[in-house]
């Protein structure tokens, strides 16, 4: 009786498993494979705007540069802003200003060389910042909805981990026992090595991405305390209280006397951005927040200042608590944006192992219910249904991103709404993909979309080369690591899903022997 309940626990599992890793399966896979790229997301940004130096550090002349231009350009904005390059690339020393009446969208933006100050002509476009937003954002929908899907998703991906170690009850054993060519065998096995080999990472990135949408599945704590949500962030995180133009003329100090009072403030951190309220009147404020260089660093709150004498504006200092400090944790261990590259490439890693782990547990479902139809050649509509959605979104949504980086090469630079277009031909690309593998059947469906994959990918390096100066070969001679390390990166990408197609193609299933097929029918449900 012992032995017949604990079957019967495991199987219990073993259903919830199924279930909660097919039906949110779709989002799942989306989220890991645009939240893994998203982890070299500056890197990316780099890449898509060729025009960008390498270089990110400010000199003074830049500084000063960006000074001179605000005061000309901007001369009577109702707010300037500074912001400056990451620190790993993507972005310039930008500088923005906004006029009367333009709204919050709406003002001028330069960007600057930060080495010499002087101006450049950078392509529109969102780079890798997109790719790190859709994975927690999605797209063409509320930000709110788009939030909740991923939130109820990710709870749903915790509890198949959860069921999965407990289903398979000798998945650490069978890590070591990979079986190529041998159909469903084969699928469960790589389903096992994937969610194996970073388990603590599958784990820890899922509660840390709940944890970072925290107020998304519970925000009870807010809505019972306080009259809105903008409420409980001003008593969270506080600032000076809003102060309105005066109308007395005074100039700003220099920004480089800004920076030089926050870094000694910071004990040398360096700025990441500037805003300035009321430029030119003498109620005019200036706010720094800080660059986060490395974790031993700390969060560094942001500076205060009266922007027309210097000093610094006092707040109400409010601690933060274990709670909060908790959270702030898990969200820079989901991010990672504290990881040296070695840590960052094994994140990636990671990720890409997580991608793997959800695709073929979505392939898994159909293999492993295939065989058990009455007619495997002519399945029932709902099968059909997800045999094709996982085709589309498998080799569909990675597909659209190659596509992704190719308009960024190949639309005129000059394109009204650019950046709009780019992200557009992604889900052009990803759609075309699913409404081509409806028409197919799905063996020549697979095979087909994994290899318009292979081959965009394989396009990518290649039109680079034909478009800028850092093409592949010139970027590993300069040791361009940025431009060489993405061009080598979608290269391999596109081997894999050459081989990935390749494998499908020449794979001849056999039929399995009458006592197999009835004892693959009794394993446990994946």
């Amino acid at each position: 009786m012992a032995d017949k309940g604990k079957q019967g626990f495991r199987q219990s599992m073993a259903w919830l498993h199924t279930w909660v890793g097919l039906l949110p399966g779709w989002v799942l896979y989306v989220v890991f494979v645009f939240g893994t790229a998203a982890f070299f997301q500056q890197e990316i940004s780099a890449w898509m705007r060729p025009e960008l130096p390498a270089q990110t550090h400010v000199s003074q002349r830049a500084l000063n540069a960006a000074d001179g231009l605000l005061r000309e350009r901007g001369k009577g904005a109702d707010s300037w802003s500074i912001s400056f390059p990451a620190l790993r690339g993507g972005s310039g020393l930008t500088v923005s200003w906004r006029m009367a009446g333009e709204g919050r969208r709406g003002g001028t933006e330069v960007t600057l060389d930060p080495q010499t100050g002087r101006e450049l002509a950078v392509r529109e476009t969102s780079g890798g910042f997109f790719l790190y937003r859709f994975h927690f954002d999605l797209h063409y929908m509320s930000v709110m909805w788009a939030r909740m899907i991923v939130s109820l998703a990710a709870l749903a991906m915790l509890v198949a981990i959860l069921s999965g170690v407990v289903t398979h009850k000798k998945i650490f054993t069978d890590f070591f026992q990979m079986r190529f060519g041998k159909g469903q065998r084969s699928w469960l096995d790589a389903h096992n090595a994937t969610g194996v080999l970073a388990l603590p990472f599958h784990v820890m990135i899922t509660y840390t991405g709940l944890v970072t949408l925290l107020f998304t599945l519970m925000p009870w704590a807010i809505t019972a305390n306080y009259p809105s949500r903008d409420a409980f962030y001003e008593e969270a995180f506080p600032r000076p209280e809003k102060v309105e133009a005066s109308g007395t003329a005074a100039p700003v100090v220099p920004l480089v006397r800004l920076v030089e009072s926050a870094r000694g403030r910071w004990q040398g951190g360096h700025p990441s951005y500037i805003s300035i309220e009321h430029p030119g009147d003498a109620a005019a404020t200036a706010q720094l927040y800080a660059a986060r260089a490395d974790w031993s660093a700390g969060r560094r709150d942001p500076l205060y200042f009266d922007a027309a004498r210097g000093n610094t504006l006092p707040i109400a200092e409010r601690p933060a608590g274990g709670a909060r400090m908790t959270q702030e944790v898990m969200v820079d261990l989901h991010t990672a944006w504290f990881a040296g590259y070695g840590l960052r490439w094994l994140y990636f890693l990671s990720g890409l192992g997580g991608t793997a782990m959800v695709g073929t547990g979505l392939a898994l479902w159909c293999v492993k219910r295939r065989t058990r139809l009455p007619d495997p050649a002519s399945p029932h509509f709902g099968f059909r249904l997800v045999e094709r959605l996982n085709i589309g979104f498998i080799a569909g949504s990675p597909a659209g991103i190659a596509v992704y980086f190719l308009a960024n090469r190949l639309l005129p630079v000059g394109l009204e709404q650019r950046e709009g277009w780019e992200i557009d031909s992604l889900f052009i690309a990803w759609g075309a993909i699913f409404a081509w593998t409806l028409a197919r059947p799905a063996r020549r469906a697979w095979v087909e979309a994994l290899g318009i994959a292979a081959v965009l990918f394989a396009t990518v390096p290649l039109v680079n080369a034909l478009t800028t100066s850092r093409g592949l070969g010139v970027s590993l001679w300069t040791a361009d690591w940025t431009f060489a390390g993405f061009d080598l990166t979608v290269l391999l990408l596109a081997i894999g899903f050459a081989w990935t197609a390749r494998k499908i193609l020449n794979h001849k299933p056999k039929a399995a022997p009458a006592r197999r097929q009835r004892a693959a029918a009794r394993e446990v449900p994946v």
